[in-house]
């Protein structure tokens, strides 16, 4: 099944809003393996929005629609999609209960235009909103081609997909399951990894694998499509058994996890605290753990030393490694490391420093970072680092590496590397 999405709506063009509905349809249909050909964004036009259809069709057997379905005039996705199918607009009853009942249940006065929205296209599977008013519809066309349509507001398009539509796509009658696997890498780019992985991408069958980038990272999802538990496992794990074997250094988690929620699970196992001090991201990577439960369990502190003479009076940094190593040097980082260890009692500490850009600083270009790390019963080291992107960019990726660096040495201490 191949789909297109199509956001309806002139505030979209006029970038007054996000199309953030596109972006979770298309990361849902993934999920399940329905590749998505193409987006569209219409304004609140009946002829754009029609040959808009009329050309999504010739890409696609599946059309999701989403706005366009409220009270007002310029509500115009139910009227245009009815014209293009040639069917008419017939009243649904339950759709209007539901509907007075929301009003009700709300202490609202109902307006008489409110009743357009209880008008379906006839012959469609309607799907009811409970978050909202406008129900959605399901048209089957012919040659196995449908046509969806979901309200506009994500926080009644978002339940009514998942609850409504997605079993209807998938079949629940049916023994068939879709089942997804997300792999999760870092330290390799996405281009490196399709190469790496080019032959088993290009002759995908039954699991498919399909890349995703995702802010600095890259994931693979494999998806596979069989009536029986046990060969959906076998064919998962036999496939990535295949990837490992080629970039398997690089994995570091599966499904919804990320980088910073694998760390703190490992020190919370292992019971280790951890401190850290930022000069180049400023609070950054301390902000990302303290932002999941449990954080005071392993976080000892964080120490913001922007400036030399911070990093000396709070880091204990000696002005000799300033004056002749610099600031942005592995000297300086495994100072800082070491002096925040040692004044927060930490069993675990990291530094970062750096040029965030966009001038050079001691005569080092933008995106040069060294990250500082303490290991219990290991000596300092520090890990010199070239980053491309903007300042934000850089301090954003040298915090995910900072994270990748001490999983590795966190599962290296628990024999999983």
């Amino acid at each position: 099944m191949n789909a297109e999405i199509i956001a309806v709506g002139s505030e979209l063009l006029l970038g007054q809003i996000a199309n953030t509905n596109g972006q979770y349809i298309s990361k849902q249909l993934a999920s399940v393996g329905v590749d998505v050909y193409a987006h569209s964004v219409v304004g609140d036009n009946a002829d754009r929005l029609y040959k808009t259809i009329s050309d999504g069709f010739h890409r696609a057997d599946l059309i999701i629609l989403t706005g366009g379905l409220g009270p007002t005039k310029d509500d115009l996705t139910k009227d245009t999609v009815a014209k293009f199918c040639e069917r008419q607009l017939v009243y649904d009853e339950e759709a209007l209960a539901h509907i007075e009942a929301y009003f009700k249940r709300h202490n609202r006065t109902m307006t008489p235009n409110n009743k357009k929205q209880a008008y379906v296209i006839e012959g469609s599977h309607v799907l009811a909103n409970r978050y909202g008013m406008a129900p959605g519809m399901v048209v089957e066309l012919t040659n196995n081609k449908r046509i969806v349509l979901l309200p506009g507001p994500p926080s009644e398009m978002k339940p009514m997909f998942e609850n409504e539509l997605l079993p209807l796509l998938l079949g629940t009658n049916e023994k068939t399951s879709i089942t997804s696997r997300v792999l999760h890498f870092f330290g390799i780019g996405e281009s490196q990894l399709e190469t790496d992985l080019e032959d088993l991408i290009e002759n995908q069958v039954n699991p498919t694998i399909a890349p995703l980038a995702s802010d600095g990272e890259v994931k693979l999802r494999l998806t596979v499509k069989h009536d029986n538990q046990a060969e959906i496992k076998r064919l998962l794990d036999e496939t990535e058994s295949l990837i490992m074997a080629r970039v398997g250094t690089y994995l570091y988690g599966y499904d919804e996890t990320t980088l910073v929620k694998e760390v703190s699970r490992y020190l919370h196992e292992q019971q280790l605290t951890l401190a850290s001090a930022e000069s180049l991201t400023g609070g950054l990577f301390s902000s990302e753990l303290i932002a999941l439960p449990n954080a005071s369990a392993i976080l000892k502190g964080s120490i913001t030393a922007y400036t030399n003479d911070a990093k000396q009076a709070l880091l204990s940094v000696s002005p000799q490694t300033l004056k002749e190593k610099g600031a942005v040097s592995e000297a300086c980082a495994i100072e800082m490391a070491t002096g925040v260890q040692r004044h927060l009692q930490s069993d675990i500490a990291i530094s970062f420093t750096g040029v965030a850009g966009p001038d050079t600083q001691e005569g080092l270009e933008p995106g040069t970072v060294i990250v500082g790390l303490a290991m219990p019963g290991q000596e300092v080291r520090a890990i010199k680092l070239s980053l491309s992107g903007g300042r934000n960019a850089v301090r954003t990726r040298a915090v995910k590496y900072g994270f990748f660096y001490l999983l590795d040495e966190l599962k290296r201490r628990n024999g999983s590397r």
